[in-house]
């Protein structure tokens, strides 16, 4: 069963999200942090497969982004800074109110699991899982790629912003519309080693980064420009204390066309969902 939810944040801002529960009895609970840009209905075939495992889950839109946006994207405040410090937080806290007495866990695709560290409790997770999630540092992208992503960032972004207020990401392919504070540091934390790091003292004062000790995986494909290996390194660098298992896909391995930055999360690529239910089978 999924059912349609709001979750209200500490600084009172409601989130549209999604619960599935399992009909089988429960062994887990697991909230699905998206990609920067990415709407929950995007996971709903990942997290109804994880619901049929045992799982109770939670997806939702962070604010600014699909159904949590009460205005033009133009008018919101939102930035990865709250995403990480308010909108996490409260999911994970809905996540433990959901689903009570087991464990819970922190599925992180891209942006879902660099801002891990952001949230205040995280300690209350068991485990993390994280697909494609990276520092995104410009620097380390193969030379055929920097060209684009420099475009996209660097003069995209900061265009798209000064013209319309905020940036029409969607026209990229890069998502839905972002809100201005978003993109913005986006842009920042892209062309600095550590994505986040480049915050410290700056906007973000407290976080655990250098605290979190649960066991986590990584996984990232060799056909993702953005999360190569060098950058998944790099944003690992900043999780200083965190035990992390790596894994690197290579889709002609399983017999799959393409990867990439967003394909383990669609139906082509089901057979790869066993890392996850594998991972939190173990730490259930």
């Amino acid at each position: 069963m999924q059912q349609d939810i709001s979750i209200q944040c500490t600084d009172g801002y409601v989130l549209a999200a999604t619960s599935f529960h399992p009909s089988s009895p429960l062994k887990g609970a697991i909230m699905i942090g998206p990609a920067t840009g990415i709407k929950r209905r995007f996971y709903g075939r990942f997290a109804q497969h994880l619901c049929e495992q045992g799982y109770g889950v939670i997806t939702y839109d962070n604010r600014g982004i699909g159904d949590s946006i009460d205005s033009h994207p133009k008018h919101s405040d939102a930035d990865l800074v709250a995403w990480g410090q308010l909108d996490m937080p409260a999911v994970l806290d809905q996540l433990q109110n959901t689903f009570p007495g087991v464990n819970q866990h922190l599925v992180g695709h891209s942006a879902g699991g660099q801002l891990i560290g952001l949230m205040h409790n995280a300690q209350d997770l068991t485990s993390i899982f994280n697909y494609a999630s990276s520092s995104g540092w410009l620097k380390n992208f193969k030379s055929k790629d920097k060209l684009r992503a420099h475009f996209f960032m660097n003069v995209f972004i900061p265009i798209s912003n000064w013209l319309f207020g905020h940036t029409k990401s969607h026209w990229v392919g890069m998502g839905e519309p972002l809100p201005p504070g978003v993109a913005r540091q986006w842009q920042a934390w892209c062309n600095h080693g550590g994505y986040v790091r480049a915050a410290f003292g700056k906007t973000v004062h407290e976080h655990l980064y250098d605290k979190l000790n649960m066991p986590s995986l990584w996984l990232n494909s060799s056909d993702d420009f953005i999360a190569v290996d060098k950058n998944v390194s790099d944003m690992l660098s900043v999780y200083s204390q965190l035990p992390a298992q790596r894994i690197h896909l290579i889709p002609n391995d399983h017999d799959i066309k393409f990867i990439g930055h967003m394909n383990f999360f669609r139906s082509q690529s089901k057979k790869l969902w066993s890392y996850a239910v594998e991972w939190f089978d173990q730490h259930a």
